[in-house]
């Protein structure tokens, strides 16, 4: 691909969400593996999350939605409008790719999936808002449920580099998991789940026993000091607004990439 092609690549607003919850001795994290099969981080672990659609700028969601406006979202994302877009999409991508879904019903409490029919029910809406027969607005219209989008905290921006085949300009969420909800794969395009410590996560990951990309252990490492729930949602409550981080590639003299290299690295000045 050369640079003209390169720089053409369009960048696709994309949403993720960290799911946390306390454990005995400390925080865990819900991580998803992508089947090898998919065209972007095959095999990889990572948080549940995926684009931002159109229908996730919908009006009628804002109607949905709990404690935070589109203008308040935009502002917080730095962009001039469609901000709350983030929030929803990373609630749907969570939903579709966990089974978890952050809205709360009409007393004010996270959805509970603890019975049969509710475990049925939502199964189906899952995989209905997964294939587009359903939308997030209309099943929260049905169920009578907010979509918890004030639980929702951003904490970083990562923008896939110049010269990747796609690109990604995504925003990473962190929300502490509803109580009577329990993740799992979809077993589609994730085939493997686990709750796993941030430190215990970048151990393996360093080991070569979880492949992750590097948006996935910079968010790992900004949970890993944070031993609870509170004191990560207090940590990422006092982020603000993230710098968005681009690394740049380098390549060799055949075009192959050797290495990415990160705002922090000296050498990231040195490259177009």
């Amino acid at each position: 691909m050369n640079e003209t092609a390169q720089e053409s690549v369009p960048l696709r607003p994309a949403a993720t969400v960290m799911l946390v919850r306390d454990a005995p001795s400390d925080i865990e994290v819900f991580m998803l593996q992508r089947t090898t099969n998919a065209v972007f981080a095959g095999g990889m672990y990572v948080f549940p999350g995926g684009r931002v659609d159109d229908l996730d700028a919908a009006g009628e969601l804002d109607e949905v939605c709990d404690g935070l406006s589109d203008a308040e979202a935009s502002d917080l994302l730095r962009v001039p409008q469609g901000g709350l877009a983030y929030w929803v999409a990373a609630i749907r991508e969570c939903f579709e790719e966990a089974g978890v879904l952050l809205a709360r019903d009409s007393r004010g409490e996270y959805v509970a999936m603890g019975d049969d029919d509710a475990q049925s029910r939502f199964s189906r809406a899952r995989h209905e808002v997964h294939d587009g027969t359903l939308s997030l607005a209309e099943l929260c219209r049905r169920e009578g449920l907010r979509l918890a989008v004030d639980s929702i905290r951003y904490v970083s921006h990562w923008i896939t580099p110049v010269g990747e085949k796609r690109r990604f300009d995504t925003r990473f969420f962190v929300a502490v998991a509803p109580p009577a909800q329990e993740p799992l794969h979809d077993d589609k395009e994730t085939v493997a789940s686990l709750w796993v410590s941030p430190n215990d996560a970048l151990g393996r990951a360093a080991r070569g026993e979880l492949a992750m990309i590097p948006p996935t252990t910079a968010n790992l490492r900004f949970l890993a000091p944070h031993h609870t729930t509170g004191e990560a949602m207090s940590a990422a409550s006092a982020v603000g607004v993230p710098t968005p981080i681009l690394p740049k590639l380098r390549f060799d003299g055949d075009g192959r990439v050797v290495a990415i290299v990160f705002p922090d690295d000296p050498a990231y000045a040195t490259l177009p």
